[in-house]
């Protein structure tokens, strides 16, 4: 564990807003969005401190200024490198971060570097991506079914730019002529290492098979740690290691004795083949209440996910400096601590909660219908039951189940895999499907999602300095194996969503009216509108451009409802018939109404 802390900030005033709140003008804790860049941040520049520093060191950024064009993101990121390259903080960067776009047009596409606004709405591909002068250190992308092949070059563009950021830092640094702080070896972790080594290779063999199977308590390390401490004290009193560097000695002889099984002997830990998945079972309507559920589990790793369905203006919106935008299709995620079969804290969502929720979330939006086409907001809720290694990919496999179920008509099957690396110099192995100790041990966590002709989205985490573009090649072919196979598990449950909505599920259409008849519906002070909902008990939203959601618990509320409105904006020409309701009878013709809300007088 490295104590870093990475915290990003967006003050309102950087785009000229003030907070919305009537009572609160302060801006309060991060959002969401806030949360994910500080987490880019981190992901980029954690590998490339020393192992030895242990210092704490925290990074802040301050949004000051937004021109609406250049996300903040990137430059943030940037800005990052060029501190702590200027810093006394040992680091082993600079790094280069670009967002790269890619738009397709007349059979042919071009990459965008940085792309803006008005570019990135016509985008295929969102990818940012950390680089030093010869590797890549982090990737986060969502895509529109985009091929593995157009990744890889997308990477390489990339490349091209990223280089020149990092020399412009590197002049920076000459001219800064700061000297970073020296870092000395631990002599005491290295004696502690030989000794656990040469003295217990048959208990850390043991605490390995503990940890694959979970059979044990859970304190097995704490266990060993304990008995190596007492036999030491009792063997050399005055120079007796403390517990604190027997517990990193041992992790670390546990992890390099995972590294050297899998790289020189081909041997994982729970002893599967270095492609093999571990077992999946899938099931679909779980719960009967809610509008659409499904369980995914993958070996011990469980996720239930389930499916709100809501009208149009349970939309969510969101506020910052840029302004404010809507969401109509939201992940969560749930991983509480007994899923690690842990106790601890119960609140607010976590980091990694937000994190893992979001990558859920990019994955599964290139699949979901146009409002047009589905009139709903969609809120997914992922709760891990249980988790040993990529449980954000179980909830994208687990929460395209749950939409199907619920008769959301996504345009594909999304599925998700985590492909792991363990390295020795030169020689490494990619590993499918990590478990926990694989993520642990090895040196990255490679987390791609997408259907059966393109990826969806892409988290790359690493642990050592970087990946080759020839690895990151490799894993993206592997991956696309692994999530084929995934899919058709997936499909021999449910191969299709669901004709029909959830009878709990509201009912919405949307009508389509000419906008000088906004007024004729909502009525003088609101009369005719309210009216109508009080009729017919559905829920009727009016839009500026002459959109009109009429939602309700039965079907017959919401036609009766639609009927109104199509009365009430219908025009009416000369030799057309109706049978209507004689409202009342006056002394010169009687009042009859022809269409729902619309009257007529039949002249004596």
């Amino acid at each position: 564990y490295f104590p870093l802390s990475v915290e990003y900030g967006e003050r309102l005033y950087a785009g000229g807003k003030i907070k919305g709140s009537r009572w609160v003008k302060r801006e309060g804790r991060p959002s969401d969005e806030a949360i994910l860049a500080g987490r880019l941040i981190d992901r980029s520049i954690r590998p490339l401190f020393p192992k030895e520093f242990t210092n704490d060191v925290q990074v802040i950024i301050t949004v000051l200024s937004v021109d609406g064009e250049n996300e903040a993101d990137v430059v943030a990121l940037n800005g990052v490198s060029a501190a702590l390259a200027i810093s006394r903080i040992p680091w082993n960067g600079p790094i280069g971060a670009v967002r790269v776009g890619y738009v397709k047009e007349n059979g042919s596409g071009e990459f965008l570097i940085n792309p803006g606004p008005s570019e990135a709405e016509f985008s295929e591909l969102d990818i940012v991506v950390s680089q030093t002068k010869d590797k890549t250190v982090m990737i986060e992308a969502g895509a529109l079914e985009i091929s593995e092949e157009k990744l890889v070059e997308a990477v390489k563009k990339a490349h091209i730019q990223t280089a020149k950021i990092i020399e412009t830092i590197e002049d920076f640094v000459k001219k800064a002529g700061v000297k970073k702080l020296e870092v000395k070896e631990d002599t005491a972790f290295h004696q502690a290492k030989s000794l656990i080594e040469k003295s217990y290779k048959e208990d850390i063999e043991n605490l390995i098979e503990s940890r694959v199977n979970k059979e044990g308590s859970g304190n097995e390390t704490e266990d060993l740690v304990n008995k190596i401490y007492e036999n030491e004290k009792m063997a050399n009193p005055e120079t007796a290691l403390d517990k604190k560097t027997i517990a990193k000695a041992t992790e670390y002889t546990i992890f390099s004795l995972i590294r050297k099984l899998v790289v020189e002997k081909k041997k994982r830990p729970d002893g599967r083949k270095m492609d093999e998945i571990r077992e999946i079972v899938t099931k679909v309507g779980l719960l009967p209440r809610t509008h659409g559920s499904a369980l995914f589990q993958r070996g011990i790793t469980q996720a239930l996910s389930i499916v709100t369905l809501g009208s149009p203006r349970m939309e969510q919106l969101i506020e910052s400096a840029e302004g404010e935008e809507t969401k109509r299709y939201i992940h969560h995620y749930s991983g509480l601590p007994y899923s690690f079969g842990q106790t601890g804290r119960v609140g607010s969502p976590s980091r990694r909660e937000k994190g893992h929720g979001a990558l859920a979330e990019r994955a599964l939006l290139a699949v979901i219908p146009k409002q047009d086409v589905f009139p709903y907001t969609i809120r997914v809720v992922s709760e891990v039951l249980s988790q040993n290694g990529s449980s954000s990919m179980a909830s994208t496999a687990g929460s395209t189940l749950a939409l199907m179920d619920a008769g959301v008509p996504i345009t594909k099957p999304v599925a998700g895999i985590s492909i792991g690396m363990m390295s020795d110099g030169d020689k490494y192995e990619l590993l499918t499907d990590i478990i926990g100790l694989e993520d642990f041990s090895g040196d990255m966590d490679f987390k791609v999602a997408g259907t059966d002709t393109g990826v969806t989205a892409i988290q790359l985490d690493v642990k050592i300095p970087g990946l080759t573009i020839e690895q990151i090649k490799a894993i993206l072919e592997r991956a696309k194996t692994a999530r084929q196979q995934i899919l058709e598990k997936m499909l021999a449950t449910l191969p299709n969503p669901r004709h029909a909505l959830s009878q709990y599920a509201p009912k919405i259409e949307i009508v389509k009216i000419p906008v000088d008849k906004i007024g004729e519906v909502i009525g003088p002070g609101g009369k005719v509108i309210k009216n109508i909902i009080a009729t017919t008990g559905a829920s009727v939203e009016v839009e500026d451009d002459g959109s009109v959601a009429i939602s309700g618990v039965s079907e017959e509320s919401v036609q009766k409802a639609v009927d109104w409105i199509k009365g009430l904006t219908r025009e009416v020409t000369v030799g057309e018939s109706f049978e209507g309701e004689v409202k009342r009878i006056l002394p010169f013709g009687a009042f009859v109404e022809f269409l729902p809300g619309k009257e007529g007088m039949v002249h004596v």
